[in-house]
């Protein structure tokens, strides 16, 4: 999946990814502000999350849950990690097991705790109102 979209057509391109991701685990790379947040809040929309999705920045992780209370996804976002071992301490590899979706910002911070085979989703910026998505299977 290779596309430029406006930002009013996120929820379409949050749909595609949805559709084409061969696994759970989406790691959203791309420059602060290119609306890495704004694609998450897609995505939990699109899952049909009862809460609206924010970002996590400094609690690190949201979960979103459906009606019934069944977690539907995580956003993880961390930036503010400073090593791996704050990942590890707050469990990141129990969430790796769940059945959820986890949607992660700035996974650079713990490459060598993503799963080999998890989605890579990188966002630029094209113009104010306009970016491109593209989606790598490892």
């Amino acid at each position: 999946m290779k596309r430029t979209f406006q930002l009013n057509e996120i929820h379409d391109v949050a749909k595609e990814l949805l559709e084409k991701a061969p696994n759970k685990v989406v790691c959203l790379y791309g420059e602060m502000g290119v609306g890495k947040t704004t694609l998450v809040k897609a995505l939990i929309k699109v899952l049909g999350a009862v809460d609206v999705a924010s970002s996590p920045t400094f609690g690190l992780v949201n979960e979103y849950s459906d009606a019934n209370d069944t977690p539907l996804a995580y956003h993880f976002d961390f930036y503010r990690l400073n090593d791996e071992m704050e990942a590890l301490d707050m469990g990141f590899e129990d969430y790796l097991n769940s059945d959820a979706w986890l949607f992660i910002e700035w996974p650079e911070k713990i490459p060598s705790l993503l799963p080999n085979d998890a989605v890579s989703v990188f966002l630029h910026f094209i113009e104010e109102s306009t970016r491109s998505i593209e989606l790598n299977i490892s």
